[in-house]
């Protein structure tokens, strides 16, 4: 996958937006590894979040 094909398919995992600003977080999910996005507005909130692969739950 391209990069920027790659960028288009970074969504905040707890509130379907468009990945962008510095303060956006890419992670692995902790139990099966899969990567995770979330906005700064929903870290700052401690939204929950539901990895789709595994349904590991966090804030």
């Amino acid at each position: 996958m391209s990069e920027s094909q790659q960028k288009r398919r970074q969504k905040c995992i707890s509130c379907g937006i468009n990945i962008s600003g510095t303060n956006a977080a890419a992670f692995k999910c902790p139990d099966c590894g899969h990567q995770i996005y979330r906005c700064a507005k929903c870290r700052k909130q401690s939204n929950l979040y539901e990895c789709p692969d595994c349904g590991f739950t966090g804030p």
